[in-house]
């Protein structure tokens, strides 16, 4: 009982980060699942998966209850993540453990480095050019995010979300929520993976699942709320720092590195204090961003009412010479 508590507190953490960034449910899910509640790879990804079409189908509708859905980008993401997420979810479940084990390390590894570069840049790019995307690229992106998330127990949120925001042709909020509705169909297609290869699995870890649900699901409506109110960098950087530390010992295991537990430290502790400069510096370099945006809105407003107060100077002198 205390183990399901904490899988739904975790879970209820996990959907906070996901609902505020537009990422974080399966890797971070995941990465306890490995970790903390003695899963193997194939199995946690399937918990959090299964878990997820109840978190996921409550967060794109919370998402479009506050307007921050492109339905026009949804399904072109959803329909070939769904396709690649059950490929995966197969290929991953007729893996043996110790050959699944370093991948799906080495994948949410990746990926939180990913998150760490991105949110050490500081960058929120405020631009939206409403230029539509193509066909061609949606569904390229959206086959690799399905891919990476079956696979890796996570990823569908920091390969699309990422890439789109980076796009700059959608603003964050609306980028985050359309995201969020198009992993319902994403995970189901995982999820049907890992019916067809994990079914017993999953049986037996019923109650991790509903736990998983229960807290995610009371989650997500306030994540979606709080999507405009969170501070991105700070979030996105700490949970990027905290999945690679967890994963780093599985990945130079798999590759046949073993140091003593001296150096072993000293990795764990290098990417904990990386992580959190790269983050102070995202922090710090966004608020200097903001600073500087205020500062030219302000100048640029001073000079409209310059022009307008010596508009209305000159307009009494014209009618005069009239």
């Amino acid at each position: 009982m205390p183990t399901l508590i904490f899988i739904a507190i975790a879970g209820f953490a996990a959907q906070l980060v996901d609902g505020g960034i537009g990422m974080g449910f399966g890797v971070t899910s995941t990465t306890l699942l490995l970790f903390l509640a003695g899963l193997g790879p194939a199995q946690a990804s399937a918990v959090v998966h299964t878990a997820e079409l109840g978190t996921t189908l409550v967060s794109g509708f919370s998402h479009w209850r506050f307007g921050n859905v492109d339905w026009k980008i949804v399904f072109s993401l959803a329909i070939p993540g769904a396709i690649a997420a059950f490929i995966g979810a197969t290929l991953l479940s007729n893996l043996s453990l110790d050959a699944a084990e370093p991948i799906t390390s080495t994948i949410l590894f990746i990926i939180a480095l990913n998150l760490m570069w991105r949110f050490s840049r500081g960058k929120i790019k405020r631009t939206v050019s409403n230029k539509p995307h193509s066909a061609p690229f949606l569904i390229g992106l959206g086959s690799v995010g399905g891919m990476v998330d079956a696979t890796g127990g996570g990823g569908w949120g920091p390969v699309t979300t990422s890439t789109l925001l980076a796009a700059g042709r959608e603003k964050p909020r609306r980028v985050v929520g359309t995201v969020s509705a198009a992993e319902f169909l994403v995970t189901l297609g995982a999820t049907l993976g890992f019916v067809f290869g994990l079914w017993e699995e999953l049986v037996a870890h019923l109650g991790a699942i509903v736990a998983l649900l229960i807290g995610g699901s009371i989650a997500a409506p306030i994540a979606a709320w709080l999507v405009s109110r969170l501070n991105p960098i700070v979030l996105g950087g700490l949970v990027g720092t905290a999945i690679a530390a967890l994963n780093i010992s599985t990945v130079y295991g798999g590759l046949g590195f073993e140091p003593s537990t001296f150096w072993a430290w000293f990795i764990h502790l290098g990417i904990i204090a990386i992580g959190i400069a790269a983050t102070l510096r995202g922090h710090f370099r966004a608020r200097a961003q903001r600073a500087q945006d205020a500062e030219e809105e302000a100048a640029e407003a001073a000079k409209e009412g310059d022009g307008a107060d010596a508009k209305a100077v000159r307009a009494p002198e014209e009618a005069t010479a009239r």
